[in-house]
């Protein structure tokens, strides 16, 4: 886990964009779309690292590596 990770999960007022192991979230936004978004920007501005997205379930349904973090498995993830 690298400190420049975020995570999007559900927030009372719609998505948040958090640090890991942070009690505040970094931003809210409406969608989590917008969210997503601004998770990779803020990684990308940081350097890379990973972004991981929480369903409406609460279980991790999504992630993605920012250039130019390390991919642990650049061949299998064709979804980016």
């Amino acid at each position: 886990m690298s400190k420049n990770d975020r995570y999007v999960v559900k927030h009372p007022d719609g998505w948040a964009v958090k640090a890991a192991g942070a009690d505040r979230a970094s931003s809210v936004h409406k969608t989590q779309g917008e969210a997503e978004r601004a998770a990779k920007d803020t990684v990308q501005n940081l350097g890379g690292g990973e972004v991981r997205i929480q369903g409406r379930d609460g279980k991790w349904r999504d992630s993605d590596t920012v250039a130019p973090g390390n991919d642990p498995n650049p061949p299998k993830d064709k979804k980016h």
